[in-house]
């Protein structure tokens, strides 16, 4: 092939990708309207008793306000807070202690669960908590998520009975927006949770007709649905519980439901290796998860495209305009699903960071494809068919 065929083939691949890309934005701008129509809906009255699990392993960012949170709900039903710790030496007992002491009229209960009982510390914890919830609906959501003082109407509500024929829901879920602490990694990540992954959910959400799998955000779960899916030890060796809990609830024939409620988590302030360890992790567990998906978000990467384009056709007069039209269209999903449905109020002032932000999101995306290890919690594992093994 000559060197001018060469260039003629990069700036027509360039090209379609980012037509492509444009489509992507197109496609996850409608799928947000589409959520804002439904999240105007009136919800149903349910409220049943829930008890809300917390799998704990030392100290986050705000991790006491979050808490506080969880106890200033205006909520009909019953609900209880579980706290769960591998030793009575972690520091979260402490935060554990104090919210007890702040809330006296709260259900706070803390747990010791000493087992390990896979590779997942999270789930193991969580599996050695669930006999000890009093209600039929169990709620699991990290330990830095700060959530509305509604979180849990909005939330139960869709376990409300369906009409006859329908398919009863077994989990729910919630979208999220990140709190950037203190670095420019930290606001990197916060602005790629509310103008790329976000927009990814609700996309898949629209084109799949519903959603196939959980976000650790929110994972709202009817327990005879837990129950048939071997319960939360059945996933003791997965590192995307969140995902895997979702798909097997779905496999089990119940449907997932995304709450209308946008609950909000704590970025750490990342240096740059943590930052690339996290990103890593996740797009590995994806790929791993998504094979497919993963494949196909090379479509979600149309401003790249675009200025590869503009550099491969030499600043063409088209790829220039081509470059424009992406630029407007990749600013108005960030702004729409960031700003209007997450209520992000970091995105609008940290937009000029968007294009920094997708090209090292692009360099990230192809080193997903590189390997199969990850860097969790200062230990290497290997990610294979789900499952977590030490590297």
């Amino acid at each position: 092939m000559t060197a001018h065929a060469l260039a003629v083939g990069i700036e027509a691949a360039t090209t379609a990708l980012a037509v492509a890309g444009m489509g992507y934005f197109l496609a996850a701008l409608i799928a947000a309207q589409v959520f804002l129509r439904a999240r105007r809906r009136a919800l149903p009255v349910f409220a049943p008793g829930v008890s809300i699990l917390k799998s704990l392993k030392g100290t986050d960012e705000g991790m006491l306000e979050a808490f506080r949170s969880h106890c200033r709900q205006s909520y009909a039903g019953e609900w209880e807070l579980l706290f769960g710790v591998s030793a009575l030496d972690d520091p979260a007992v402490e935060a554990v202690r104090a919210l007890e002491a702040e809330f006296p009229e709260r259900a706070i209960r803390l747990l010791v669960c000493p087992e390990r009982l896979g590779t997942n510390g999270k789930v193991s914890t969580l599996a050695q908590m669930q006999g000890a919830a009093r209600f039929d609906y169990l709620l699991v959501n990290d330990s830095d998520i700060t959530v509305g003082p509604r979180y849990l109407e909005r939330v139960m509500a869709h376990f409300a009975p369906q009409a006859a024929g329908a398919a009863e829901v077994g989990l729910v879920t919630a979208l999220y927006r990140g709190r950037a602490h203190g670095t420019l990694a930290s606001q990197m990540e916060a602005l790629g949770i509310a103008t790329d992954f976000q927009a990814g959910v609700l996309l898949s959400r629209m084109i799949e007709g519903g959603l196939r799998y959980g976000l650790g955000s929110t994972l709202a779960v009817r327990r005879e649905a837990l129950e048939r899916i071997g319960g939360f030890v059945a996933l003791k060796d997965h590192l995307a519980d969140d995902y895997e809990l979702g798909a097997r609830v779905a496999q089990a024939g119940y449907r997932v439901a995304l709450a209308g409620e946008v609950v909000e988590t704590s970025v750490p302030g990342y240096g740059w290796r943590g930052f690339f360890d996290h990103q890593l992790r996740w797009l590995r567990t994806v790929r791993d998860a998504r094979p497919a998906g993963y494949a196909g978000l090379i479509f979600t990467h149309g401003l790249m495209w675009a200025v590869l384009n503009v550099v491969a056709s030499g600043v063409s007069l088209w790829s220039v305009w081509l470059l424009a039209l992406s630029l407007f269209l990749r600013l108005g999903l960030a702004m729409t699903v960031g700003a209007v449905v997450l209520g992000d109020r970091q995105v609008l002032p940290w937009l000029w960071l968007l294009p920094l932000r997708d090209a090292v999101a692009m360099g990230l995306w192809v080193a997903g494809f590189a390997g199969n290890t990850i860097v969790w919690r200062g230990e290497r594992f290997e990610v294979k068919d789900g499952r977590l093994h030490k590297a």
